[in-house]
């Protein structure tokens, strides 16, 4: 494996100062975040039926600060290729708070500033619609700084980074008794990889502004 790694919420209740680009990831206060979703069927959103947070210091996971739930799901059929539970789950989720009912605890203090996610597109469009107007993040995706990182990776889908990496029995440990496609277990997987990866010397220092550009090349 060759190494790249030299190289209809108040919007009030979210807002905050901008991460400063120049700051040095390590530095920054992180929250690893994941949705597990319905899937996309016909005439119907995507909508999130559990969330997963972790928060992350000076670079570490710090499995302490943790936030998890299940959302919220109604009447309405889940794509048959959803991963997860959830078939085992519908009277639970069903009961459950909807996204935007747990606003209060997540809003500021969890979704005010940097977030990691692996494949972040998904997370940020489940997000959006519950604050249409705030612009969440910045965000880390682990998915394409791992595609930086090592290319030739035979797969850079979250679990076979995870194991590629040798991040997999720490996971486990950090989340016992949970599997891939539970969001918590998810979020803590993302959260491990960029630990690693900004463990790397080359990556100590690197910054919001480096990550972005890095990745846009």
């Amino acid at each position: 494996m060759r190494d790249h790694l030299a190289l209809g919420i108040r919007e009030e209740e979210v807002t905050h100062p901008p991460t400063d680009p120049d700051l040095p990831i390590r530095q920054a206060v992180l929250v690893a975040i994941d949705f597990e979703a319905t899937g996309s069927v016909p005439g119907y959103d995507n909508e999130p039926w559990q969330i997963g947070m972790v928060r992350m210091r000076e670079g570490c996971v710090e499995i302490s600060d943790i936030f998890e739930s299940y959302l919220q799901v109604g009447e309405r059929p889940f794509n048959p290729y959803a991963p997860g539970n959830h078939h085992a789950l519908r009277d639970t989720l069903a009961a459950a708070p909807t996204l935007s009912s747990l606003w209060g605890e997540l809003g500021r203090p969890w979704l005010s500033g940097p977030l990691v996610a692996h494949n972040a597109g998904t997370e940020r469009g489940l997000l959006q619609p519950v604050a249409p107007l705030h612009d969440f993040g910045p965000w880390l995706d682990t998915l394409r700084l791992t595609r930086l990182a090592y290319p030739d990776l035979a797969s850079h889908a979250l679990q076979d980074v995870i194991d590629a990496l040798g991040l997999a029995d720490r996971l486990a440990e950090l989340c016992p008794g949970r599997s891939a496609h539970d969001a918590l277990y998810d979020a803590v997987g993302s959260a491990l990889i960029l630990e690693q990866l900004l463990a790397h010397p080359a990556w100590k220092q690197l910054t919001f502004r480096q990550a972005a550009a890095r990745w846009k090349r």
